[in-house]
């Protein structure tokens, strides 16, 4: 099961700090593990909300040190690409997987796939028996629709002021968290759904 999907940056961002990243859009899957945790039930909503914000900006900020290592360990010149070269942007984009080891920041081990577009960082946090194939697919997928419909490569991005249409992706590509196994036709079927929602 997927815990988590994320939107954040990584790269500098003026207002923050030379080791921080600015967490654009998030959505969690599966059940508060603050309302599991017996030391942690006497939270009130607000603290157990600051909690999970506090957990996906550490995975941002792990995530963003891995896309700095390996931007600068492949040596390659980032390109910039303009609005309409969406594709070309996916395909040159940086991936990878860093092992979150439990209590950092989740209570059990997970997996956290990323995809480093230019300034922004697309990652799912997996269950650690997840097939890792199958979430980079649907993750590429994903930050395929986000780039496309949400213009995210050019100036005013959207996906602040959109967020609806993301969850609406999510539930249609990632529902509850699942990863799907779908042959070609369902998946172009599902991708026209979710194309014809995400250009109203």
């Amino acid at each position: 099961m997927v815990r988590c999907f994320l939107i954040h940056t990584v790269c500098p961002v003026g207002a923050l700090g030379p080791g921080d990243s600015r967490t654009l859009y998030s959505r969690l899957f599966g059940p508060d593990e603050a309302l599991l945790s017996e030391q942690r039930h006497q939270l009130s909503p607000e603290e157990r909300r600051l909690l999970q914000k506090e957990k996906l900006a550490a995975v941002a900020r792990q995530v963003r040190s891995a896309v700095s290592l390996s931007r600068e360990a492949s040596g390659r010149p980032l390109v910039e690409t303009a609005p309409g070269e969406e594709a070309l942007a996916l395909q040159e984009a940086d991936s990878g997987v860093v092992r979150l080891r439990a209590g950092e920041p989740f209570s059990e081990e997970m997996s956290a796939l990323w995809l480093g577009v230019h300034s922004l960082g697309f990652t799912l946090v997996c269950e650690p028996h997840e097939n890792l194939l199958l979430a980079e697919g649907t993750l590429r997928g994903l930050t395929r629709h986000c780039l496309e419909q949400l213009h995210l490569l050019g100036p005013g991005s959207e996906v602040l002021l959109r967020s609806d249409r993301v969850d609406a992706l999510l539930s249609r590509l990632l529902p509850h968290g699942q990863l799907l196994f779908l042959n070609h036709r369902f998946a172009h079927s599902l991708e026209k759904e979710a194309a014809a929602y995400m250009s109203k």
